[in-house]
């Protein structure tokens, strides 16, 4: 009788024993992300301005000394408005000698008249010479061309005066003096800058490698540096053949999608490029897991709440992410810690606040 007990009390020992072996996994907290597919690569991030796209700079049309400057730098300014003069003297004493010149040719045509109507007369009546009569008539068609001579001097002095006062032809703004009072400058020297406002552009400086793959797949992400909220898109209008000889880079410029009223003549800007690429991951380099020769991650069950292994095809990586070309479906949650104490099947915890 004793010995069956004791077979019994072995027997409930060894029972008890196989219930602790087979105890489960206990569950773990994990940490992770939801997988987000990328269609843009970022090519990176540039400072620049927001410029007009049309600037001219005006000169006078006669050399001569600035006697004042009417606006400043900043200024906005009308069509006809006056920005800069010179010393009028030169031009004054050309036209009172113009005008001296015409007064002299205008008298001239009346005493050239009056010569031919009497000639022409005495022509008439028979006691005139016919040599006589050419020569009034000739005379007259003579002093009729000076006459018209000295009026378009007149005239040419007039707009010469005219000149002397520097006009903008159009509204704009002005950004640039490239000379001041009391400089003395010739005929077509540049002196000031006009830019348009009502059309403005992102202008950037790019380096020579990324200008060289720019193409119509490219997209401008343009922002305020002040306030990042305030944004637009652009696309490539303009890129110059040439880099810089100094700063080896070429300057792009933008045609903005949208003009926020934020931006005004040298505000200045960030400049993201990205360009449409095959549909992708980026997730933390610490969600890899490779081993035997191969790449993969694990994915959380969310019904079950249980980690499986999947394997990825890796595309680039960087110290501190990689991206995954296929193995991961956008939405899945991936687990981003961890990775190598982790079994098939595993329980886990996930936080429903961890980054996405």
């Amino acid at each position: 009788m004793k010995a069956i007990t004791f077979v019994l009390g072995g027997a409930l020992l060894l029972v008890g024993c196989g219930k602790q072996a087979s105890a489960p996994e206990p569950v773990r907290p994990v940490l992770s992300v939801i997988a987000q597919p990328q269609v843009q690569a970022n090519l990176g991030r540039f400072a620049g301005s927001i410029q007009a796209r049309f600037e001219s700079t005006l000169g006078f049309r006669v050399g001569g000394r600035i006697a004042r400057r009417w606006v400043d730098v900043g200024s906005q300014v009308q069509p006809g408005d006056v920005l800069a003069s010179l010393d009028p003297t030169d031009q004054r004493n050309q036209l009172r000698a113009a005008e001296g010149d015409l007064a002299k040719i205008q008298a001239q045509w009346i005493n050239a008249q009056a010569n031919a109507r009497r000639q022409q007369q005495l022509f008439d009546r028979g006691v005139g010479a016919q040599a006589q009569l050419d020569i009034a008539q000739t005379d007259l068609k003579t002093t009729g061309a000076s006459l018209k001579q000295a009026r378009a001097a007149v005239d040419q002095a007039r707009d010469q005066l005219g000149y002397s006062e520097l006009k903008a032809d159009h509204g704009a703004v002005v950004t640039n003096w490239q000379a001041e009072a009391g400089q003395t400058v010739s005929a077509g020297q540049a002196v000031v800058t006009l830019a348009r406002p009502d059309i403005k552009e992102a202008v950037i400086d790019l380096p020579t490698s990324l200008a060289e793959q720019l193409n119509t797949q490219l997209q401008f992400l343009v922002a305020s540096q002040l306030d990042p909220d305030i944004n637009t898109t652009a696309t490539l209008r303009e890129l110059e053949p040439q880099a810089d000889a100094t700063t080896r880079t070429r300057r792009a410029r933008l045609t903005l999608v949208d003009t926020p009223n934020a931006f005004r003549l040298g505000t200045a800007i960030s400049v993201t490029l990205t360009s449409a690429v095959s549909p992708r991951t980026e997730l933390p380099a610490s969600a890899l897991l490779e081993s035997d020769g191969k790449t993969r991650v694990w994915v959380v069950d969310p019904q079950q709440k249980t980690v499986a292994t999947r394997d990825v095809k890796l595309l680039e990586r960087t110290p501190g992410s990689v991206v995954l070309a296929s193995g991961v479906q956008p939405g899945e949650r991936v687990v981003t810690a961890g990775v190598n104490s982790l079994k098939p099947g595993q329980k886990v915890i996930v936080d429903e606040e961890d980054p996405q």
